[in-house]
């Protein structure tokens, strides 16, 4: 697995510029999917009990992550992996580098085009506004953190993520794909913690609900936009996205990449750095 795991990684960070934020953007939709998913099914389960909601949610959130695995694309947080082709040198720091940039913009991109053509199917409207009003609070929560607890919480989070994708290199099928994405995926959505590319779709949905919302929606749930003062750019750039994306990076690249790297590759022979890729590929 940790052979694979820094094979991987340097097919990964070689990968030409076109093909891989064209990737980058299918995981941002695809993990807004399970975001939008997730709130759903959140909207639903309000009579449940406070964990067997959140479990659920966490179980339906999944799918994200199942499409970006299955699906081929290319995800900022399990791409912190890659630190360990780095680690034995078989990709250098500026391909590190070049691809998370690329991978992270790419992300944001599918993220918000996702929030947006979700918005303009009016879903927040399902279930008598139900689902708005979910989607109102979660981005409200999030952009209610305190920088040092956004961190934990992305360190914590994208620990879950990328053990995740660590056990996909085990399966041999699609369905031991998903049988070893869901636990780990469901756990990190249910206790709570961040993940930077979710967020890229949870807070812009929120906010151009906050700001484009029709006022038959607000009559719907009771609220107005008033009651959300903290759902604001500032608060998503700077509570949320860059803690939680510090903590992503973290959890990661430290304690999963970095740690399975020194385990099991530590006495590998490492080979001269590559020369970097071509970007006009």
């Amino acid at each position: 697995m940790a052979a694979k795991a820094e094979i991987i990684g340097v097919k990964k960070a070689r990968l030409d510029f076109w093909s891989t934020f064209v990737l980058a953007v299918l995981a941002g939709a695809f993990i807004s999917m399970g975001a939008i998913f997730a709130t759903t099914v959140s909207a639903g389960s309000s009579a449940l009990p406070f964990g067997v909601a959140r479990l659920l949610a966490g179980t339906v959130f999944s799918i994200g992550l199942i499409l970006v695995i299955v699906g081929g694309a290319e995800l900022f947080t399990g791409n912190t992996l890659i630190v360990m082709a780095w680690a034995g040198r078989k990709v250098s720091t500026p391909l590190l580098l070049r691809n998370w940039a690329i991978v992270y913009a790419g992300n944001f991109v599918g993220a918000l085009g996702t929030a947006a053509l979700n918005f303009m199917a009016a879903q927040y409207l399902y279930g008598k506004g139900a689902v708005g009003a979910v989607a109102l609070s979660v981005a409200a929560a999030k952009c209610e953190l305190g920088f040092m607890q956004a961190l934990a919480l992305g360190i914590l989070g994208n620990s879950l993520v990328c053990l995740a994708v660590w056990m996909s290199f085990s399966a041999r099928t699609v369905v031991d794909r998903v049988a070893v994405i869901v636990p780990p995926i469901a756990a990190f959505v249910a206790v709570g913690f961040e993940h930077c590319i979710a967020n890229m779709y949870y807070v812009p949905y929120a906010l151009a609900l906050k700001e484009f919302g029709p006022e038959s929606f607000w009559q719907s749930i009771g609220k107005t936009p008033a009651d959300y003062p903290t759902v604001n750019l500032a608060a998503l750039l700077l509570n949320n996205l860059l803690p939680v994306t510090l903590g992503n990076i973290v959890g990661g690249s430290l304690l999963v990449g970095a740690v399975y790297w020194f385990v099991y590759l530590r006495h590998a022979k490492t080979p001269p750095e590559l020369p970097p890729v071509a970007d006009n590929k």
